[in-house]
């Protein structure tokens, strides 16, 4: 049974090259199957041979040892991709599994998860897609915005770049060291007229072709936008210049990454400080 499923893994390892994860999500999903296939061992079931009942089973199992929602539905994605490989989609059909709970934190990466992603986007040793994560990362400009950036746009000698959003001012960012570097191996290694960023076919690269590679990695634009603004108020850098490196037509959108900083016993110490008895007298 154990040389069966091993085989299935590897199967399905091959058919992931095949349709084009990278080497970081292969691993990932492996990781996540073996786990899966260790807990079904337990109860003497085959991987190949899964039901919506196992997988059910599976997700409540992971739910009371305290996994989060989050981390289940990610799980299940997994599940879902390889039942898809073995034509089997209604294994999750209908799954029950808890929903994360809203709040008013605002989805972003720790400094460990951001070191993580750009580490595994540089091991995929393509320039361009390192480049991509970069500059969204570290300038926290929109999909769309990026996908219109010409060559004219960087300036090297004064370490900056202008976005030019339609119907909005122009605006300078200043460009990281990290953003710089990569820009210049970037420069080197391939050919750029014109759109900074082009396909395969030479074409200026398309939106959606951004946000398919980025999925890949597990984030989005947006997310690493939110990064972005909130490493800058975490690092003290005021709302009016957050607001204007983002580009933000309201500052109250920018003041909502401050609020989301902000723990609700930090009120209570606030008042408490403010008005204690010593300075009431």
């Amino acid at each position: 049974m154990q040389g069966s499923s091993s085989t299935t893994i590897d199967q399905f390892l091959t058919w992931l090259e095949h349709e084009g994860k990278s080497s970081n999500t292969i691993s990932t999903y492996h990781q996540e199957l073996k786990k899966f296939e260790k807990w079904l061992h337990e109860t003497n079931k085959e991987l190949a041979k899964i039901t919506q009942k196992d997988v059910q089973k599976y997700i409540y199992y992971l739910e009371d040892k305290g996994k989060s929602p989050i981390t289940n539905d990610k799980i299940l994605g997994v599940i879902r991709t390889f039942g898809k490989f073995l034509k089997k989609p209604d294994i999750t059909f209908d799954i029950k599994i808890q929903q994360c709970t809203k709040t008013n934190e605002i989805d972003v990466l720790s400094q460990a998860e951001c070191d993580q992603l750009l580490a595994e986007v540089e091991e995929n040793e393509n320039e361009r897609n390192v480049l991509i994560v970069y500059m969204l990362l570290h300038t926290g400009m929109r999909v769309s915005e990026l996908c219109s950036l010409n060559k004219t746009d960087i300036d090297l000698q004064l370490n900056q770049l202008s976005v030019k959003p339609t119907s909005e001012d122009e605006r300078i960012i200043p460009l990281s060291e990290g953003l710089k570097h990569h820009l210049l191996k970037y420069f080197s290694s391939a050919e750029v007229e014109k759109a900074l960023f082009v396909s395969k076919s030479g074409d200026r690269l398309t939106e959606r072709s951004v946000q398919y590679m980025l999925k890949k990695y597990g984030v989005n634009a947006q997310k690493l936008r939110h990064t972005f603004c909130q490493q800058l108020i975490d690092k003290g850098v005021s709302l009016e210049i957050v607001s204007k490196l983002a580009g933000h037509k309201d500052i109250n959108v920018t003041k909502k990454y401050a609020r989301s900083r902000v723990k609700e016993d930090e009120f209570e110490n606030a008042i408490r400080s403010a008005f204690s008895r010593r300075t009431l007298n």
